[in-house]
């Protein structure tokens, strides 16, 4: 069967379960998707997550990118065959205790456990680093942050990026400068951040700019 060449849109889309059905394999030829993201109802065991994502790289070219929010601690998608990550604020408290060096190359040890194994699986992506600072504030980031600090946000980012990397993975920072600072869940509300803009580049946006 001749695979179609379709360039890849700018929409990330997401599917239902652990297998494609006939009307999702239709979806995803739309020109306008360019990628997948999936979720914990995605994963069912480590052997359907690899037939999953090659039925996915299968349906045209050039292959739809696969991403999975898998940062470690409460935000990982995939669980049994797996290295149980932690919290990213883990590696701020060896920051405190132990000092930046040891903080870093554990960031990097992180990273590259984490990119080895979804690269094994067919995944291209992780929605990975939290670069938001940890100001106590928002229960939705809290942990999932490395620290209130920007210049060990920013440093411990970049050396997880870097493990990344040496485990053949591409990363994408998140979420928008100031998430750490405002209350609520923005999956389900619009938080407001009432500070200055000199208030930002000071504090929350430095870790974005590297």
């Amino acid at each position: 069967m001749t695979v179609p060449h379709i360039p890849r849109g700018p929409v990330m889309a997401d599917i239902a379960a652990f297998r494609l059905t006939e009307e999702e394999k239709q979806r995803l030829l739309d020109p306008a998707i360019g990628g997948i993201i999936l979720f914990r109802r995605n994963f069912q065991n480590i052997e359907q997550l690899k037939t999953l994502t090659a039925e996915i790289k299968a349906l045209r070219t050039p292959e739809l990118i696969i991403a999975v929010d898998h940062e470690g601690g409460r935000v990982q998608r995939f669980i049994e065959g797996f290295t149980r990550l932690p919290a990213m604020n883990v590696l701020g408290q060896i920051w405190d205790k132990d000092g930046a060096s040891a903080a870093e190359t554990a960031a990097g040890q992180v990273g590259r456990v984490l990119a080895t194994e979804l690269s094994a699986c067919g995944i291209d992506l992780s929605f990975t680093p939290v670069l938001d600072l940890d100001w106590g504030n928002c229960a939705v980031i809290g942990n999932r942050s490395f620290h209130r600090n920007p210049e060990a946000v920013a440093r411990l980012a970049v050396a997880l990026q870097k493990g990344l990397a040496k485990g053949g993975m591409k990363s994408c920072g998140k979420h928008f400068p100031g998430h750490g600072f405002v209350e609520g869940d923005s999956h389900l509300v619009l938080p407001e951040d009432g500070r200055s803009l000199d208030e930002l580049e000071a504090a929350d946006l430095a870790p974005s700019a590297l």
